[in-house]
């Protein structure tokens, strides 16, 4: 059974960083499809972030790209998400995201930013 738990979220103001992490348990960090972010703005869809697709690839949404990084460290079991230029926009619930055979989901952690 593959359980995610994530941490690192917080009020930071426009302009921050802030680092997100996902520790991974019961699954694989060497054969799985996808592991990665996704996020949910108030009154919004579910929206694909930034993930690692297997064999490596890195698939980031347009409006991260240049902002946001994605990693994995293996040794930890962990899937993070650095976040950096932080604007308003980016404020919602940060859900990790496993899929191998079947899809899994953490519970989210909420990213708020605003001066």
């Amino acid at each position: 059974q593959v359980q995610l738990v994530e941490s690192g979220g917080g009020l930071v103001q426009p302009g921050a960083s802030l680092r997100l992490s996902c520790a991974v348990s019961g699954g694989s960090f060497y054969s799985f499809t996808l592991m990665g972010w996704y996020r949910q703005a108030p009154g919004k869809e579910r929206e694909l972030v930034a993930v690692i697709r297997t064999g490596g690839t890195l698939i980031y949404a347009d409006s991260v790209k240049g902002r946001f990084t994605v990693s994995r460290d293996s040794g930890k079991n962990t899937v993070d998400l650095q976040m950096n230029s932080l604007k308003p926009e980016d404020t919602a619930v940060y859900y990790c995201y496993y899929m191998r055979g079947g899809a899994y989901w953490g519970k989210g952690t909420l990213v708020t930013v605003s001066s």
